[in-house]
């Protein structure tokens, strides 16, 4: 009998395919799952409501996840497990190729004074209500504060790797982005004109504009909010929203500092090891990403395919996140972090509008 010798291509094949194979079950159904979102985040009907691709695509996952995803667990554990860990952070570099550093020269030091108070402000305030009124844990207050502080469900996923959050925390922490920020996205357009009607403050369409993108929370939201006034509204928010999403770096390094310093404390307390300081090496990609793409080195057809790719990236883990939260655990969780999230859109709404009255005023 003839015997064929394997030549060191098909070696190499067949020992590729045996990696790739206890991940891809479920690779491909956080996949499908976040093809589904993203298509349905561009009809128009969801278009208009600023609903992104990254929050249909967590309740699909959920969806899925409660229903026909336990039978199918032990095939997709795998790829689900790296889809939410490494492509997260992978999406996490590329988000900063939707970013320049020029951007800030356009909404001025005013612009970015007002997204530091708003996002400072707004984090601390969210540490306070949750830990000391309503005794929620680090992660949950952490995920919450980050979301509704910075640029929504992007930054839950950028802060759960920092703050070692749950599956569960993490659709928490997003439930109260999409529900808030989709208030915020018709309640914005409807201040604006019912302060139109009364004459009470004179507000133009560019400082409704830096209003908007300093605090509603997503950047689909933001759009949505900017464009039912005026087109100008909706670039000057767009920009002032990136410059905020652009703090998103150096609030995960501090973050990151601050919880090693707390766990240092706890654990010399206890007769154990200091925590080192876990330091989140893809918000360095992210800027350096952002740096990049401010030198415009890189043509625009590649730019728009590293958006596209984060995108999807993102969609995938946000899928892979659904799939694994069970709905029993984030009932669990009870109507806490939506209260906390509604006392923070309050002072996004009040805050954030003193601040934008009273910071331009100093230049």
């Amino acid at each position: 009998m003839r015997t064929t010798t394997p030549t060191p291509h098909s070696f190499h094949a067949t020992g590729w395919q045996r990696r790739l194979a206890p991940w891809l079950p479920g690779l491909l159904l956080a996949a499908a799952i976040a093809a589904a979102a993203i298509w349905g985040a561009r009809q128009p009907l969801l278009a208009g409501s600023g609903l992104s691709a990254l929050t249909l695509a967590i309740c699909l996952g959920l969806l899925v996840g409660n229903t026909l995803y336990p039978r199918l667990a032990p095939a997709c554990h795998g790829g689900v497990s790296l889809a939410k860990q490494r492509l997260l952070r992978a999406g996490i570099v590329l988000y900063g190729l939707r970013l320049t550093f020029q951007d800030i020269g356009q909404v001025g030091l005013a612009g970015v004074l007002i997204d530091a108070l708003v996002l400072g402000s707004t984090f601390l305030l969210a540490q306070w209500l949750g830990r000391r009124v309503f005794g929620l844990d680090a992660r949950t207050t952490a995920l919450v504060g980050a979301g509704s502080a910075i640029c929504g469900a992007a930054a839950v996923l950028a802060t759960e790797p920092v703050v070692r959050g749950r599956a569960e925390d993490v659709a928490v922490a997003v439930a109260t982005v999409v529900v808030f920020g989709t208030v915020g996205t018709f309640l914005y357009p409807a201040l604006f004109h019912w302060n139109a009607a009364h004459g009470w403050l004179p507000v133009s369409p560019a400082q409704y504009g830096l209003y908007v993108g300093s605090t509603v929370h997503e950047v689909a939201q933001v759009v949505a909010a900017g464009e039912a006034i005026a087109p100008e509204a909706a670039d000057v928010a767009v920009i002032s929203k990136m410059v905020r999403v652009m703090m998103l770096a150096p609030f995960l390094l501090l973050l990151s500092l601050s919880m090693a310093r707390g766990g240092g404390r706890d654990s010399q307390d206890h007769g154990g090891p200091p925590r080192r300081i876990a330091i989140p090496w893809f918000a360095l990609g992210f800027v350096a990403m952002a740096g990049v793409h401010s030198l415009g080195v890189l043509p625009a057809p590649v730019v728009q395919a590293g958006v596209q790719l984060d995108n999807a990236l993102l969609a995938i883990a946000m899928a892979a996140l659904g799939l694994s939260t069970h709905v029993s655990a984030v009932r669990a969780a009870g109507t806490r972090p939506l209260l906390l999230a509604a006392l923070l859109f309050a002072w996004l709404l009040g805050a954030g509008l003193l601040f934008n009255r009273w910071v331009p005023a100093l230049f």
